[in-house]
């Protein structure tokens, strides 16, 4: 029997845009939460300006309800519920921190991503490394830019839990105006999709980039969305909707969206930029160039057929030119 009425205190972690956005979302409904940042100087001046120094900064907030903490062990103590939505490639890095008991917690990753070094899911990782129970974790997915709910316009999120009354209580705290919450238990489903998505926005970036034409998007996304289904069948067999919002929804906003920073990485590469030049050029982490790497390895074991992924990792690992590798793929794609 829980000891608090989940989802109790919430303290979110990360200082990013998709951060500040779930922030926003949850001030909505929470009378305080705790704010995990890495850097005493970003939550100075956030503290002084009422708005996140980096990202998102028309979002203002009543910091009177916001207690701010650079101590990752701190907030891990204060805290019901750890809202995760710190990058992907950053978060073992902050993981490793952590020293207190979390096995009392429920864990929220908004993380798109899977975990560098190890290619597990972050539940899975959470599960392993810190002890908590499945039915303690929740995964939180779109369609939903942050750029959009800072612009107050419509957004909608799945929460996914394997306790279906667990996601409906986390799914009312971000509920609001502009905001539509529903729920799933499908957990691994949401999360690979999630990873998923970013790839296939790159190639659709690329295509873009390389002027090809709406035709050809289309068509690779339609494709891409079977993919998707083959890859998510063969990790995580089970009955699913792929044409759900949280499956087709979120990869159609992040391929198409000018708001996606994965999108706008692949036509930076569409256009001619090197890999690494577009990496440095991005102001903020393109997930998708991580999860390519890491998905191609895990289907290393699946073998499920999936050639736009296969597109994608050759351009940004092997060094194959963008046109060359669409052409290859083209001619299969129906």
């Amino acid at each position: 029997m829980e000891n608090i009425r989940f989802p109790g205190h919430i303290a979110v972690m990360g200082g990013g845009s998709w951060a500040t956005a779930l922030a926003k979302l949850l001030m909505q409904t929470c009378d305080t939460i705790t704010w995990y940042m890495r850097r005493d100087d970003r939550i100075e001046d956030f503290k002084r300006l009422h708005h996140n120094p980096a990202y998102l900064t028309d979002v203002n907030f009543d910091i009177s309800r916001i207690n701010f903490s650079s101590d990752i062990n701190d907030v891990c103590t204060v805290a019901d519920t750890l809202l995760l939505a710190m990058p992907s490639p950053y978060f073992k890095d902050h993981a490793d921190k952590i020293t207190v008991d979390l096995s009392g917690k429920s864990v929220v990753s908004a993380i798109k991503g899977i975990v560098p070094g190890t290619n597990e899911l972050v539940t899975d990782y959470m599960e392993r490394c810190f002890g908590v129970a499945k039915d303690r974790m929740l995964v939180i997915s779109g369609p939903c830019h942050a750029e959009e709910v800072a612009l107050d316009r419509p957004s909608y999120l799945t929460v996914g839990c394997s306790d279906l009354d667990r996601a409906a209580q986390f799914a009312a705290c971000l509920a609001g105006k502009h905001s539509h919450a529903i729920t799933s238990s499908d957990v691994d489903g949401i999360e690979y999709a999630a990873v998923l998505k970013n790839v296939y926005a790159i190639a659709a970036g690329i295509i873009h980039g390389m002027k090809i034409g709406d035709n050809m998007t289309a068509i690779l996304i339609s494709n891409a969305i079977r993919e998707m289904e083959r890859f998510l069948d063969a990790v995580s067999p089970r009955p699913r909707q792929i044409c759900d919002s949280v499956y087709l929804g979120d990869l159609l906003v992040t391929a198409y969206s000018r708001f996606s920073r994965n999108h706008n990485f692949g036509s930076m590469i569409g256009r001619g930029y090197s890999v690494k030049a577009a990496r440095m050029e991005m102001e903020q982490t393109a997930e998708g160039y991580y999860a390519a790497k890491c998905i191609t390895e895990i289907n290393a074991r699946y073998e499920v057929e999936m050639p736009i992924l296969n597109a994608v990792y050759s351009i940004l690992y092997n060094g194959v030119s963008a046109p060359r590798a669409f052409a290859a793929i083209a001619r299969n794609l129906d």
